[in-house]
């Protein structure tokens, strides 16, 4: 097996939160939004990161680039770890790491003609090129994510969500990158152009080889997409597994939550199906419960749930999980 290009081991993102109400001498609080996730990505692989809304996803892909600093744990990439203080090596780790934001519209400069916006990668990190060497390289990366050299010189607003998006792409492929994070980069857009995005997403990665960090909400879209899936919750990792051991056997009360709101295409499938609801809402992560995070709304908790903190643990050759009762069964096994 090859070795990762991006490995991270133990990451920590903790803000500190005082309260506007509280006394001047109160101590502030302490929101783990990720909390200890570690996972390698080769390259050629698609990483799924998947979870309810304030899990941590977002603010773990922005960590991975160091566009939020670290508490802790490490970020290593292609065998060379990247200390949040050294930005020369940040720096050039960028030129082979490259995110697309959620928003289409809104992470693009509406004062900038397209050409600028692609070409603005390659005026950082390739200053060595003429404007006609940049102008070549941009009409180029322009035609592979379906744009029109006709549209070179139009602004953000000329444009629909997915032709921002297929802006955005091009901006993150234009430096030829190794990886690239999608930080749900479909969740905006019109069904229909979800399915050209993700489409050109994997014709992309086909080929040029791409290793990618695909985060959403859409579990189906996940499945379609991902090599292995991780899955977050309040900045934990419940579940890292193959894509299709994670789809057929769930080794995580909370990912069998996930699964089964999943819609189902044929209506008397969908109308036979169980629904895994969870009790309540998820947590405050200031104020998280004991032992295992998930508990409070788990339908399997037991009372040893609130005394031990699940670790991340292989249950077979495709599937890990942090689960005391699917460590139980593995070991019985």
């Amino acid at each position: 097996m090859s070795e990762p290009l991006l490995s991270v081991r133990d990451l920590k993102v903790h803000f500190r939160v005082r309260d506007r109400k509280a006394w001047p001498w109160t101590a502030a609080a302490t929101l783990k939004a990720v909390d200890g996730v570690s996972f390698e990505l080769r390259a050629g692989e698609t990483l799924g990161i998947v979870g309810e809304s304030g899990c941590g996803k977002s603010t773990l892909a922005r960590a991975c680039l160091n566009l939020i600093p670290a508490t802790g744990g490490e970020v290593v990439w292609a065998g060379k770890t990247l200390r949040p203080d050294d930005h020369a090596a940040w720096l050039a780790a960028r030129r082979d790491i490259q995110i697309i934001f959620q928003d289409p519209l809104a992470s693009l400069n509406p004062r900038m003609t397209v050409a600028r916006i692609i070409g603005e990668p390659l005026r950082v990190h390739r200053p060595e090129l003429s404007d006609d060497e940049v102008h070549a390289k941009v009409a180029a990366v322009m035609a592979e994510v379906g744009l029109t050299p006709q549209q070179i010189n139009r602004y953000p607003h000329e444009f629909s969500g997915g032709q921002c998006q297929r802006i955005g792409i091009a901006r993150a492929l234009v430096l030829e990158p190794k990886l690239i994070i999608c930080d749900e980069p479909v969740s905006a857009l019109d069904v229909s152009i979800r399915a050209q995005i993700v489409n050109l997403l994997q014709e992309l990665q086909r080929r040029k080889g791409l290793a990618l960090i695909f985060i959403a909400h859409d579990l189906a879209v996940v499945k379609h997409i991902s090599d292995r899936v991780l899955v977050l919750y309040m900045g934990k990792a419940m579940e890292l597994a193959e894509s299709d051991a994670l789809y057929a056997r769930p080794g995580h009360p909370y990912t069998e939550a996930l699964l089964s709101a999943i819609p189902i295409p044929d209506p008397r499938i969908e109308r036979s199906k169980v629904l895994q609801l969870l009790s309540g809402d998820m947590p405050s992560p200031i104020d998280p419960p004991s032992g295992c995070v998930f508990r409070t709304r788990c339908p399997k908790a037991i009372a040893v749930c609130a005394q031990e903190r699940p670790a991340l643990r292989q249950l077979d050759a495709e599937t890990a999980a942090a689960c005391l009762l699917a460590a139980e069964r593995a070991d019985r096994t």
